[in-house]
């Protein structure tokens, strides 16, 4: 009776005395893998107002969630072509801060309708043409002065020379100096800004036209007296100038290799091999420490009054910026060094 049972309940052999072939529910091969269900992209909606009215501007349907600003920028200007993108300034609240163009869409603090403020930046100029313009000028007034140009002095001074070589020593520090800013601007600056107000280059040229002839004016005037310590004096000044003009240059050379070629990336700088970056292990902006030197040997050699007044014009402006740039830097990394100073060690 269990011998039936177990027959019955056990597979039916083929006529043959063979088992049947087993049976199986899967396909022969490899079974595919299902596939995976894509994402919805969920596109934005841009509504861009007038900063100052609040007004609507424009109003953008379908926006990429990965729409960087600089792309909502080309957007805008389509509809508003007097707005070219280096002319706008786009930012989350009316008063706020300019966002930066790189900032991403889905990044911002912001939802699927965002609002953004436009705020009108004037007629804008790239800062090449700034700096070849304000640097250029100075080159070519100082020479002026230099070679005694009619109606400058008294006619009888008329392309005349002055006697004393340190004027001919400072024309060529100045010229040199200029020369010097004018090749870095071609050659070696990287700037994280395409392009400045426009204004400012009527407001950068006064300053620097305007004290480049006064300058001038009395250096290389026939009436000009020589430094009161004569030729020690003289060669001092020129040690600091040429010594701090090398340096000034040096951190150039650093700072340019710090940023990539067409890119925005900000690195904290350090010391390399040259030994005129070691300055970087106590000041933040040592460009403008050398800039400083510069000119304060320029005034020990030619011991003139507009000069030192230039110098010290120079150098609280340079600390303004200084010091904006360390308070940038000491935001942005909070493993910047804490030794340093903005422009001058363990001072200011």
């Amino acid at each position: 009776m269990d011998t039936l049972a177990l027959e019955a309940s056990s597979p039916k052999k083929a006529a043959n005395g063979a088992a049947p072939p087993a049976t199986s529910s899967a396909a022969p091969g490899k079974r595919k893998p299902a596939k995976k269900a894509k994402k919805a992209v969920v596109f934005f909606e841009v509504e861009i107002l007038d900063a100052k009215t609040k007004d609507k501007l424009c109003f953008l349907d379908k926006v990429e969630p990965n729409a960087t600003i600089g792309e909502i920028k080309s957007m805008f200007h389509k509809s508003h072509p007097q707005w070219y993108p280096a002319r706008q300034s786009i930012r989350l609240d009316a008063k706020g801060k300019s966002l930066k163009d790189e900032d991403v869409l889905q990044h911002l603090p912001v939802g699927t309708t965002a609002t953004f403020y436009f705020r009108d930046l004037g007629a804008q100029i790239s800062w090449v043409t700034v700096f070849l313009t304000e640097y250029a000028g100075p080159l070519l007034i100082y020479l002026m002065f230099y070679f005694r140009v009619p109606f400058i002095y008294a006619p009888k001074y008329d392309f005349t020379t002055s006697k004393h070589w340190v004027v001919h020593l400072a024309c060529m520090c100045h010229s040199f100096h200029y020369l010097k800013r004018l090749l870095e601007t071609l050659f070696v600056h990287r700037f994280s800004h395409g392009t400045m107000p426009l204004r400012n280059i009527f407001k950068n040229c006064t300053y620097y036209w305007g004290f480049a002839a006064w300058m001038a004016y009395y250096i290389n005037h026939p009436l000009y007296t020589p430094p009161i310590y004569g030729e020690q004096q003289i060669r001092l000044a020129l040690i600091i100038f040429l010594f701090c003009q090398i340096g000034n240059f040096s951190i150039h050379i650093a700072l340019r290799n710090l940023r990539p070629p067409g890119s925005k990336t900000r690195k904290i700088p350090y010391p390399t091999k040259n030994p005129f970056t070691w300055i970087f292990l106590l000041v933040s902006c040592p460009n403008y420490t050398y800039e400083l030197g510069s000119w304060l040997g320029f005034t020990v050699m030619t011991q003139c009054v507009p000069v030192a007044f230039f110098t010290v014009v120079g150098f609280i402006q340079m600390t303004v910026w200084a010091k904006g740039k360390h308070r940038s830097y000491l935001k942005e990394f909070r493993d910047y060094p804490p030794l340093r100073s903005p422009i001058v060690p363990f001072v200011l």
